[in-house]
């Protein structure tokens, strides 16, 4: 497979919209950045996608770029799916653990090979470097969040939001909501908004939330040096980076975001709950953005917001998600409603599984 002489963006523009749903929840305007729109589901597809046209256009022979990736989630998806569009081979190997569900997506994406070995992510990224990087004069490692121009790619998001608020009228954004895992989008979503400061004429205060049980970056806010997690026990799988990228770390020092932990009970509320307002399907690493909307905890989070104050909230996306798993969440977590309010004009509370539409 070679190369093309005018490569594609291997992302999209995804929509901004203002939801009303979420909007009369928070008791503020809610707008979504559909980054679950992007060709491989997530917003992957910016950072991931930059990479791969970087490594492309510099590369000593274009022509012979073979892609390896060891994720077997969103990144691995991203970096199959972007290779594709640019007309190159992508190689992802994956720990034996990983599900056949996901193993599918990446062969139907149009996986080169997908290659399972090992019992966990370490051991299948060694194999991967040092059995098939070392023997590919065209290799190119692709990591799932830490490299600059996979940063830069996600910094993307900031001037086209910018820009679609510009189009319907609005100035800048009062607040952003993004989670975070290694930190690609956190970095992404900080250096874009750097640049965006002048324009905007105002700061955009930054929620980054996390799941208990793969919040690397909170803890290490909180003990002010880079923490390694000993394990991953969030059902939001997405999110499980150990570590947090350096560069993440830093640029949340500097920014001064509001490190944010919600409980799983809670991530899987905002998916049932975005699926019920919204009819978008998410991972709980993506509902835990959404679940602030709900019952009082943006207002608790941000006490300074009005009315008329303007929320971006990025709608990352994930192929980690069926409507069977959705159902499980609720049958499993469903209980968090019984302590949450009814409001009949946000259509999730009516139909949530204590909501009044099961009232006996």
């Amino acid at each position: 497979m070679g190369s093309i002489p005018f490569p594609p963006n291997p992302w999209i523009e995804t929509p901004l919209i203002e939801s009303s749903a979420l909007s009369k929840a928070a008791g503020c305007r809610i707008f979504l950045k559909l980054e679950n729109l992007q060709p491989s589901g997530s917003f992957k597809s910016r950072g991931i996608g930059a990479l791969l046209l970087h490594s492309i256009i510099n590369h000593h022979d274009p022509d012979i770029v073979h892609f390896y990736c060891s994720s077997g989630g969103n990144a691995g998806l991203a970096c199959v799916t972007a290779a594709r569009t640019l007309n190159h081979p992508a190689t992802v190997v994956v720990p034996l653990t990983t599900k056949p569900f996901m193993i599918a997506k990446l062969k139907n994406a149009g996986a080169y090979d997908v290659i399972q070995i090992g019992e966990n992510w370490k051991e299948a990224d060694t194999y991967l470097r040092d059995r098939l990087l070392k023997n590919n004069e065209g290799g190119v490692y692709v990591p799932p969040f830490d490299h600059p121009e996979i940063w830069e790619g996600h910094s993307s998001l900031v001037p086209e939001m910018a820009r679609q608020l510009r189009d319907q009228g609005e100035e800048g954004a009062d607040a952003m909501i993004c989670s975070v895992g290694g930190g690609g989008l956190l970095c992404g979503v900080l250096l874009g908004l750097e640049r965006q400061y002048r324009d905007w004429n105002r700061d955009c205060k930054v929620l980054a939330l996390e799941t208990a049980g793969a919040d690397c970056l909170n803890k290490s806010l909180q003990q002010g040096k880079l923490v390694t997690l000993p394990s991953i026990t969030s059902i939001a799988t997405s999110l499980g980076a150990t570590r947090i990228a350096q560069k993440a770390f830093d640029l949340a020092q500097e920014h001064s975001i509001k490190s944010v932990v919600l409980s799983d009970a809670e991530a899987a509320m905002g998916c049932w709950r975005f699926a019920d307002d919204e009819r978008i399907l998410v991972e709980p690493a993506c509902g835990i953005n959404v679940a602030v909307c709900y019952d009082g905890r943006l207002k608790k989070l941000l006490p300074e917001l009005t009315p008329q104050s303007k929320v971006i909230i990025v709608v990352c996306g994930g192929s980690n998600i069926t409507l069977e798993t959705l159902m499980a969440y609720r049958k499993d977590y469903g209980w968090i409603e019984k302590s949450m309010t009814t409001d009949t004009e946000v259509p999730s509370t009516l139909s949530a599984p204590n909501g009044a539409l099961h009232d006996d």
